[in-house]
């Protein structure tokens, strides 16, 4: 009997020892993180079905470009201080990321909950913008904090794959209830999204106290992240989140084309016209919100198909590809620039994205094996970020025509792909600095 008390799941009576963790589930820290991201997704869906009938997409588009220009220039600011002095800091504390998340939850109920009772006022904007910063910021320290929660870094794509999807899937079924409510009010929308948030902080709680880098990265490190491969690589992802970003802020205004619409009124305030876009090939918010769920339709479907795209021999393909679609889909949009070409390009191009992301961390993993990944990544990912903002102030500032914008698109991918596949030519070759963009790339980092 003495024997049998030693054992789980032996013994009689009082003498009984229940198997151990018999009554508990205890969830991965990956998996922590996923509810953590399908709640992100989820308060995001949510506060874009409660703008979509606002102010902040119903006054005319002149007057929302000087509002935009503003606060998306000033959206550059969080990512210069974050990548270049923050970051380094949060990195070497424990649970810096995870710290850095909860914050990004929480301010994100705290902003959701703000807009209520600015949503006809100018106050919305800069709401909505920082709501905007806050997002991409997570996104930065959710790529830092991935591979420190993964079981081992070979399931680094997988899993970055994984969060995709579920982002998609989780913000889809989410923008249901979310359009449920908005029939009601925008206002109880925007309580609904906020309750997500705060459930979304209360679930970054739950991560694993993780440190991203214990020290200061290393010579290798950094001598593994300079080579050629890595640097076009970076430079090449760079130019496909620039496509996503301006094309983003090129649709925006396009379907708000005000040859397409009336003034019916003017604001309470007296500050701004209201108006409603008449229904033809551009027709205002309704068509803008059909290409950002096509866009995140895109995003699904690039994801879903990582697994089987890793299969490929040459992962540097994948990013040529990525930057061939976004070429190709440019020039089919420019030269038939209707609605339904629109809106099959931004999920074309926001499917390269997906697919180029996973393509670039893939060579990250392969060509730099010494380099600390959550550092590494959240450095290439605020870059990203900025490259994203940027672009996009380009059709903020300049009145383009819809033509022209898709052809930029078009320019960016075509260009792109060429010059990476010339640098792979280069690096093939065996030269250290491979000639064009690449080494321009490769010089300003340095300078750094």
């Amino acid at each position: 009997m003495s024997d049998d008390k030693q054992l789980p799941g032996r013994g009689r009576g009082a003498d009984y020892v229940p198997p151990k963790h018999q009554h508990r589930i205890v969830a991965s820290p990956f998996t922590r993180l996923v509810r953590v991201h399908a709640l992100m997704a989820a308060g995001e869906a949510s506060m874009a079905v409660a703008l979509a009938d606002s102010l902040f997409l119903s006054i005319t588009p002149g007057e929302a470009r000087s509002r935009v220009i503003l606060f998306l220039a000033v959206s550059f600011a969080p990512f210069i201080v974050l990548g270049r002095f923050i970051g380094p800091v949060i990195d070497r504390m424990p649970g810096g990321r995870r710290l850095l998340v909860v914050m990004i939850a929480a301010l994100r109920a705290v902003v959701m909950f703000a807009m209520v009772s600015q949503l006809d006022s100018l106050f919305l904007f800069p709401l909505a913008f920082l709501a905007m910063v806050l997002n991409k910021t997570y996104a930065v320290s959710k790529s830092a904090m991935l591979p420190t929660l993964t079981k081992s870094e070979a399931d680094l794509v997988e899993a970055n794959a994984k969060l995709g999807v579920t982002a998609g899937i989780v913000g889809f079924v989410a923008a249901v209830p979310a359009g449920v409510l908005s029939l009601i009010s925008a206002q109880v929308t925007l309580v609904f999204g906020g309750i997500v948030f705060v459930l979304a902080t209360m679930a970054a709680l739950r991560i694993p106290k993780r440190q991203v880098a214990r020290e200061q990265a290393a010579e290798l490190e950094i001598r593994e992240l300079r080579q050629a491969g890595v640097v076009i690589a970076a430079s090449a992802m760079g130019l496909v989140r620039a496509s996503v970003g301006f094309l983003f802020f090129h649709l925006a205004f396009w379907f708000a084309d005000p040859e397409r619409s009336q003034v019916v009124g003017i604001a309470p305030n007296g500050r701004w016209k209201v108006v409603e876009y008449h229904f033809g090939p551009q027709f205002g918010t309704m068509w803008f919100g059909v290409a950002v769920s096509m866009a995140a339709v895109g995003t699904l479907l690039g994801n879903l198909s990582a697994r089987a795209l890793k299969r490929f021999g040459q992962v540097e393909s994948l990013m040529v590809l990525a930057l061939v679609i976004i070429g190709v889909f440019g020039v089919i949009t420019s030269i038939a620039a209707t609605t339904i070409v629109a809106l099959l390009m931004a999920a074309a191009v926001n499917y390269a994205a997906a697919i180029g992301n996973m393509a670039f961390e893939t060579i990250v993993q392969r060509d730099a094996p010494d380099a600390n990944r959550g550092r590494a990544l959240a450095n290439f990912h605020t870059r990203f970020q900025l490259m994203w903002v940027g672009a996009g102030l380009i059709p903020v500032v300049l009145k383009l025509p819809g033509i022209v914008g898709f052809a930029i698109v078009a320019g960016l991918g075509i260009s792109g792909g060429a010059a990476y596949w010339f640098g792979l030519s280069q690096v093939a070759k065996g030269l250290d600095e491979p000639l064009g963009l690449a080494t321009l790339v490769r010089r300003r980092i340095r300078r750094r």
